[in-house]
This record gives structure tokens, sequence and C-alpha cells, in this order.
């Protein structure tokens, strides 16, 4: 099993950590791509909460870039990465619960591999850049999806408290044919599927165009687009996001002030 770097919280004190499989966390020193070393510390299963596995001092997504995806848009596959910021204030951790915003009445999943920034970035080139990107995790993108049509623009209705999952965990390396998979009310059959080798812009290409745009920093997150396949959330739904070599992402969703 890939080493499972985890970011936890005891106490009143959050840490970086190695998960063991018996689910104990060696702490580190520091974040891992900061040179993070154990500290002789273990924390047993149940002294822990896990959190998001990062702290980004920003959040970039990528917009359709599967085509499929764009197709069920109603849009054309993009000649460029189409990029946004999304909130950190949005990040959610593993099995606690995405909120409903009364806002709303659309609110959608979107399943996507993460890419986790190790050194700060900037003007890279696309054959450099993967030497940038210290690690993988999952994320679901939530969307407001009618609040995304009516401002003809993202950052609202992909910021709502809660509209970033994240996690559970970074592991270093991914295939590139890894397959990511959502799953909706514990159904058996995947409601998103696709390998990751079907993105428009790889990796390398996004980090790339974004470093041409904006510094990328230690720990900042990129989301790399979503498959087709996105559908509605509702309260008492639960949304899984699975991807080879990483995983698995869950969380219950609710309606707010319920």
């Amino acid at each position: 099993m890939a080493d499972r770097y985890v970011r936890v919280q005891s106490g009143e004190e959050c840490y970086y950590g190695l998960l063991e499989v018996n689910l104990s966390v060696q702490l580190l020193s520091c974040p891992p791509w900061s040179g993070g070393k154990p500290i002789g510390r273990v924390l047993a299963p149940e002294t822990y909460k896990i959190l998001p596995p990062c702290e980004p001092s920003k959040i970039i997504g990528v917009g359709k870039n599967y085509h499929a995806h764009a197709l069920e848009m109603g849009t054309e596959t993009p000649k460029e990465p189409v990029i946004f910021l999304k909130a950190t204030s949005a990040l959610l951790p593993a099995n606690q619960p995405i909120v409903i915003p009364s806002l709303s009445n659309r609110v959608d999943y979107e399943g996507e591999l993460a890419l986790v920034i190790g050194q700060t970035c900037a003007h890279v080139s696309p054959d450099r850049a993967l030497s940038y990107i210290w690690g993988y995790t999952i994320a679901n993108d939530v969307t407001a999806r009618d609040i995304q049509r009516k401002d003809g623009q993202w950052s609202r209705s992909k910021s709502f408290d809660t509209f970033c999952p994240l996690g559970p965990w970074i592991v270093r390396d991914i295939s590139p044919t890894a397959l990511l998979q959502t799953f909706l009310n514990n159904n058996s059959v995947a409601v998103q599927s696709e390998t990751i080798d079907a993105m428009v812009f790889a990796p390398e290409t996004i980090v790339s165009f974004i470093s041409e745009a904006m510094t990328l920093y230690p720990g900042d997150v990129i989301l790399t687009g979503t498959p087709s396949g996105v559908g509605r959330l509702t309260g008492g739904d639960q949304i899984a996001i699975e991807i080879e070599g990483i995983g698995r992402l869950q969380n219950p969703v609710i309606a707010e002030g319920k």
C-alpha cells in the first residue's frame, strides 16, 4: 500500500502525519512537502479526527476538462484550460456533511482528481511541471448549478461552505490510467466512471498554464475537472468518490438548517 499522508486534529492541535495500516498516525514535524520527518509520536485511531489533508493558500479548479462532460453541459471542449478559484473556506474533510444552502435549488456533485503542489511554482514549462506536483488526492467540486448559470461566472456557486470535500489523504504517485468513479447512496453502479487519462488537458499542462498567471505555493490544490455523469445532491444523500491508487472520499449530505 502506498504511503498515505494525512492532516489530523488531536485536542486543540493539528498535525501532519503518516496513516498506518492499523489507522494510527505517525506524526511529522511539518508538512511532508516541506521536509517533515517523524517526531517519534503516534496517535491512536480514537484520539484524532481527519482534516482536509493540506491547507492551501488557494484552490484552483479546471472546468470542462473531459470531452463528455463539456458535451453534457451543452458546450464545446475548450481550446485551453478554463480555470476558476474556489474559496478555501469551502474545504471539508471526509465523512463530514455537505450542506445544501437554502439559496440554491440545484446542487451537483463533481468527482475529481486533485493535485497538491509541493514547491513554489511560477512560469514553469509543461516538461518541468510534473516535478512541482507533490501528490494526489480526491476532491468533490460541489456546485450550486442554478447559481452558476444565473451569475454567469463560477466563484459563488462553487464556494459555499462545505462545497470542497477533499481527502482523506494524499499519495505521492498515481497511474495515468487510474479509474475515477462516483457512487450515490451506496449504489454499486457508478454515476461517474472514467480513467483520468481521458482529461483534455493533462496535469502537467494544467500546472504550467496556471503558473503563467499566478504563483503556486506549497500545499496549493488544483482540481483537474470532472467526467460526465454529474448529478443532483439532496439532503439525506451519501456521495462517495473513488480513485484507483488513492482511496475513497465519502460525505453525507444535509439541507441547511436540518
